[in-house]
């Protein structure tokens, strides 16, 4: 019996409202906590996707630099590259040069300058 009476004085004190109130805001308290982490595993996971994405990008960028390395130790290679930098021609090839003419960019640049050019040109 008096084992029973033990049992019944802890089972009052473990069912009383203070006791179950404090468990109620602990297991609230916990579910914050795991609603927060799953939150920043999901932003961990979209970095890691960005880092690897960028790896990958980084990946290409560093063949195309060995190809171009590859290709400017070739005599053909740094012919064509002087020839893109600085617009050389071989031997026999011709060059075509435009040249734009100045003079009528600028007749054009001060005709449209100005309010009564711009009245006269809105009612031509």
């Amino acid at each position: 019996m008096k084992n029973f009476q033990q049992r019944s004085v802890w089972n009052n004190i473990l069912y009383s409202r203070p006791v179950l109130m404090f468990l109620g805001l602990l297991v609230v308290v916990f579910t914050w906590g795991v609603i927060g982490f799953i939150g920043k595993i999901q932003i961990t996971r979209e970095n890691k996707k960005i880092a690897e994405n960028k790896v990958a990008q980084l990946k290409q960028e560093k063949e195309q630099f060995s190809l171009n390395i590859a290709k400017l130790q070739t005599d053909e290679g740094v012919e064509e590259s002087i020839r893109d930098k600085f617009g050389l021609a071989k031997e026999g090839e011709g060059m075509i040069v435009i040249v734009e003419d100045r003079n009528k960019a600028n007749e054009q640049k001060e005709e449209s300058s100005g309010f009564w050019n711009f009245v006269k040109s809105f009612f031509k």
